[in-house]
């Protein structure tokens, strides 16, 4: 019995140490011999692994937006422009689009009756839309994520129900990429004529659409007629956009 007493108060000892350190302090009193080595050793594997700091996520810059705001929508295409296009427009000023975010969308209208008496009527449509896209660390640059609607918008226009002879070209000149679809349809019994531009510019997707049938026995406009029309508006309607960001 007085052979164990000091072992039993080593134990007693070790039992009030924190359970960290009793493997260190404690293990070499033991009757184990090797195996309270190996303890300590993954003791202090654990604790090494435990005091290494995990490694903090890596974060993506993300460029900036380059355009912070839209132009004056129904401003964009200048008055020259729409009379020479729109002929006896209703509105000179044109018809703007209700938006719930002015500052990333917006849309503009103008529409004419040409009343030629014996020779018919000519009917012009113009109207241009802005779609402006902030940068996001999830989504992707402002430029980037103009440039994924801007395939998806042309898509659309390129699928068109009912549309006649669609044709896809580039339009030179009209901010960063732009293509223009041509092609004919048929509504209210007569024979429309349309030209849609897709264009982006930075972070800023810009539609147009111009359109024009005959009435009353008159032709309607040809195709290169409502193409060049729509490509002429579409360079305003892209500038305004650098223009309203000076």
């Amino acid at each position: 019995m007085q052979r164990s007493a000091p072992r039993l108060s080593r134990i007693l000892a070790c039992a009030a140490v924190p359970v960290m350190l009793v493997a260190a302090g404690c293990s070499s009193g033991s009757d184990s011999g090797d195996k309270g080595s190996g303890a300590t050793d993954k003791t202090k594997a654990s604790s090494s692994a435990s005091a290494t700091p995990s490694a903090a996520p890596s974060t993506k810059a993300v460029e900036q937006a380059k355009f912070a705001k839209l132009p004056k929508i129904c401003a964009s295409v200048s008055a020259k422009t729409v009379e020479s296009l729109v002929p006896k427009v209703k509105n000179k000023n044109g018809t703007e689009a209700n938006s719930s975010d002015a500052a990333s969308r917006g849309g503009c209208s103008w529409n004419g009756l040409e009343d030629k008496g014996t020779k018919g009527s000519q009917y012009r449509w113009l109207d241009v839309s802005y779609y402006r896209y902030e940068s996001d660390a999830t989504l992707g640059s402002g430029q980037e994520r103009a440039a994924d609607n801007y395939a998806k918008e042309l898509a659309k226009v390129q699928a068109t129900p009912g549309a006649k002879k669609p044709v896809t070209s580039k339009a030179a000149g009209v901010g960063d990429q732009a293509d223009v679809v041509t092609y004919g349809l048929r509504k209210t019994d007569e024979d429309f004529t349309y030209a849609s531009v897709v264009a982006r510019t930075g972070n800023v997707v810009v539609l147009l659409s111009y359109n024009g049938a005959g009435y009353a026995g008159a032709d309607g406009p040809s195709a290169k007629t409502v193409q060049d029309g729509a490509v002429k508006a579409a360079k305003e309607a892209v500038a305004a956009v650098a223009a309203a960001n000076k």
